[in-house]
């Protein structure tokens, strides 16, 4: 009887635990599910300044800069697709 009830208390205190971080995850998830401004034409305007910078890099020689200014404007360009793409689905409903 001694071994089955620290036992049973462990286990009372780790479900307690995980519902407690259970209720945490359920109260934080309305805050972060508020919505997030991003200025899509700011962004756009980013990509085309690398661009023309990665062109003029390679114009003058500087072809790793280049690519690094590339592959800057790529990343950019495929979050502004990924927020287009969500602002799309985002009035889907299943």
């Amino acid at each position: 009887m001694r071994r089955r009830i620290p036992a049973l208390v462990l286990t009372a205190v780790l479900a307690g635990g995980g519902l407690a971080t259970v209720a945490q995850v359920a109260a934080a998830q309305p805050a972060a599910a508020g919505s997030i401004t991003v200025n899509i034409n700011q962004l756009r305007q980013q990509v085309s300044d690398l661009r023309q910078k990665a062109a003029t890099l390679d114009h003058y020689g500087a072809h790793a800069e280049a690519a690094k200014a590339r592959a800057e404007a790529n990343a950019i360009q495929r979050r502004i697709d990924q927020l287009e793409k969500a602002e799309r689905e985002s009035g889907r409903r299943f």
